[in-house]
């Protein structure tokens, strides 16, 4: 079963993301180890030194991940079902409110868009669990997708 952890920066303020999230996890939870790291965010300092101390956190927790931003590359549904479908593990990383720090951006594997659009970073969570839940349907041969 595949491990997949979630680091994100920030703590999500909304109930209504909060109730999607635990939905998504539970549903998740019979074909993938599924588990979400919180990185403190950075309140006391603003602009690049903020980002600078959360990307120390962020590469505290790890080193290999894959970093959600609107730049980033496209795949479907089906495409991101067929690129998870032999991995043992992954880490995806969702910065904060004002982004990651560009040392974050270098350093990640791959680079994933949820959508060209500017989306929430605590938007960007829920989506990226349901879109999770897709593809692990997909490669398990669900009906979820389609």
């Amino acid at each position: 079963m595949i491990k997949i952890r979630l680091l994100w920066v920030g703590k999500n303020k909304e109930s209504y993301l909060n109730d999607g999230i635990a939905h998504y996890l539970k549903l998740l939870k019979p074909m993938a180890h599924v588990s979400i790291v919180e990185i403190k965010e950075e309140k006391n300092k603003t602009g690049r030194a903020a980002l600078a101390l959360e990307a120390k956190r962020i590469f505290d927790k790890t080193q290999s991940y894959i970093l959600l931003d609107e730049k980033g590359k496209e795949h479907t549904s089906v495409g991101l079902a067929g690129f998870i479908k032999d991995k043992a593990a992954l880490d995806f990383v969702i910065g904060g409110p004002f982004g990651v720090d560009e040392e974050v951006k270098t350093k990640a594997s791959l680079t994933l868009a949820l959508s060209k659009m500017t989306l929430t970073h605590e938007m960007s969570r829920l989506i990226l669990l349901e879109q999770l839940y897709r593809a692990m349907s997909i490669t398990k041969g669900r009906g979820y997708h389609h």
